[in-house]
């Protein structure tokens, strides 16, 4: 498809959730509403691979953080990265029951460490003002974890350091831009890869695990 079509067919994408919205109290309304979101979004990551622009696509991630209050932590030093969060529905069972809590303060929580990290931030935008982010309107959606293709932040960085002598450019192409969008904050780092794990445990305890030295 030209520019043109692909900013037609958008167009058309955001006009079906227009009206979406609109009938979003009627029988049926939230699906139809959902499914025109979805299809919005699509229509603007292609738009923006046409272009060349960057755009968010979704991570292929294997837990969910808690969409009221996932209380991210961010913990890092020059060689390590580790983000903590509280995962969704960490109080309910299957049946939607209340799951018993093993001790007083203790919550589903996991842990990420990010491998090769460049660069981290988090802190603005919170979900209130989450469309003011330079990525809104390119693929860009919140509460889900993201991948960023052709982020100027990479490039940037790579920028910055190839005034080193032993500069290699292979290595940033190995390295890849995740944006988290929380409640109340956004996370966002440059990395290699990440290793997830999980546990029931309290935050002190989640956070002690990573100070904790390795024995050999």
């Amino acid at each position: 498809m030209s520019e043109r079509e692909l900013r037609l067919a958008l167009e058309a994408a955001k006009a079906r959730l227009a009206r979406a919205t609109k009938a979003v109290s009627k029988r049926g309304g939230m699906a139809e509403f959902g499914a025109a979101h979805e299809a919005m979004i699509a229509a603007e990551r292609v738009l923006a691979a046409e272009l060349g622009e960057p755009y968010a696509v979704p991570l292929e991630f294997p837990v969910q953080w808690d969409i009221g209050a996932p209380l991210p932590h961010l913990i890092m030093d020059d060689s390590q990265t580790f983000l903590i969060f509280f995962l969704s529905d960490t109080q309910l069972q299957r049946d939607g029951s209340d799951a018993a809590v093993a001790n007083p303060g203790e919550e589903r929580l996991a842990t990420v460490e990010f491998k090769g990290c460049a660069s981290a931030k988090m802190g603005v935008p919170n979900d209130e003002v989450f469309e003011g982010h330079p990525l809104h309107g390119k693929g860009l959606v919140p509460y889900r974890p993201l991948r960023v293709l052709n982020s100027p932040w990479i490039r940037e960085l790579e920028a910055i350091n190839s005034v080193h002598r032993q500069f290699r450019a292979d290595r940033w192409n190995t390295l890849s831009h995740y944006i988290f969008g929380f409640h109340d904050c956004t996370f966002e780092c440059v990395a290699q890869s990440f290793v997830v794990q999980t546990a029931t445990v309290t935050i002190t305890e989640a956070l002690a695990a990573i100070f904790q030295p390795t024995v050999a």
